[in-house]
């Protein structure tokens, strides 16, 4: 995935694999998973997180509460 082609944070390697693994390429698309959902991810480790969790606070949206 190319970092223009997506406005998620610049991540490490394997948390963009784990991202795109479950369809994620853009900040949106995450609120339709938990942060745990997000979490479970094979390659998502607590740095990625609180990244994704920062960027998607600034956009003023969430990860989603319940599935």
């Amino acid at each position: 995935m190319n970092q223009s082609e997506t406005d998620l944070p610049r991540l490490g390697a394997p948390a963009l694999r784990a991202l795109a693994s479950v369809g994620v390429t853009r900040l949106e698309q995450l609120t339709a998973f938990t942060e745990s959902d997000i979490k479970k991810l094979h390659g998502m480790g607590p740095k990625s997180i609180k990244q994704l969790y920062e960027a998607l606070e600034q956009r003023g949206i969430s990860f989603a509460t319940k599935k």
